[in-house]
């Protein structure tokens, strides 16, 4: 492992030991973030490296809609997700995955489980429950047609968002997460569409072809790697990453008060 500074560039550094992954949401981009975790621990495991606790969090089950849209095949209908996928990759490769079927709340499960949080999850008031829990990491990962957005952060606080603009010797211990750069995120969304548009799901989206198949695979590329650079100690050195599927692009914001101001400005 390295934890070297790579030149002339800032790194995330919240000095925090993973003891704890938990992924919230197992929809299309979820359960990918979820297999590409659980292959992260197994080989960390063989290589004798200390192996944090996975949790699943997801209340919902698995329908018709979700099969071959997302991570699961017919005989899973009806089943939770969490179980669902904590059982196959417990069983695949020896883990010990923790499943929740329950709507996610920041006081049940990330008083004891609040050391790195990804969610993948598509409405605010779940989010607003991952923004409550301000001691940890957390990866936050949203998509729409055929892009979207990644963004790591560990404070919902903007006064300390704002102390540790400039970080120190190269190096952030905090930086703004995702509802903090994108209040709008926490907030329900804007009512310019009809209600059952509003609450289609993505896997809905794709059967009516109105989002990209594989665009939520594109983001859990993306939310994996920070996850594997903070397992690994490895350099973070940027805030935010946007995919855009149809241009096969990724561009990362550098962690630096240039980048971060601006959002911070308007939140």
């Amino acid at each position: 492992m390295t934890t070297g500074k790579p030149s002339g560039m800032n790194i995330f550094d919240p000095n925090t030991h993973i003891q704890t992954i938990t992924i919230v949401g197992l929809g299309g981009t979820g359960a990918q973030v979820a297999r590409s975790v659980a292959r992260m621990v197994y080989d960390m495991r063989e290589v004798r490296l200390h192996t944090p606790q996975i949790v699943f969090i997801d209340p919902d089950k698995v329908e018709q809609k979700n099969v071959g849209r997302q991570l699961y095949v017919e005989a899973d209908i009806g089943q939770a997700k969490a179980h669902v996928l904590m059982r196959r990759f417990n069983m695949a490769l020896g883990l010990d995955i923790i499943a929740i079927d329950q709507p996610v709340n920041a006081e049940r499960h990330f008083e004891r489980w609040s050391n790195l949080i990804v969610g993948a999850v598509d409405n605010h008031l779940a989010r607003r429950e991952l923004a409550r829990a301000n001691s940890a990491v957390w990866v936050d990962a949203g998509n729409h047609f055929n892009a979207g957005q990644v963004v790591i952060g560990n404070t919902s606080d903007h006064e300390t968002a704002m102390r540790y603009i400039d970080g120190q010797n190269g190096r952030y211990a905090y930086l703004p997460n995702a509802g903090l750069l994108f209040p709008a995120l926490l907030e329900p969304e804007p009512e310019t569409k009809p209600p059952l548009e509003l609450e289609r799901s993505c896997a809905e989206l794709v059967a009516a072809r109105e989002q990209d198949l594989l665009v939520n695979d594109w983001i859990a590329v993306a939310a994996s790697q920070y996850v594997y650079k903070l397992l690994h100690r490895q350099p973070i050195t940027s805030f935010a990453s946007y995919i855009n599927a149809d241009g096969m692009s990724v561009r990362s914001l550098p962690i630096c008060r240039d980048e971060l101001l601006p959002y911070l400005l308007n939140s």
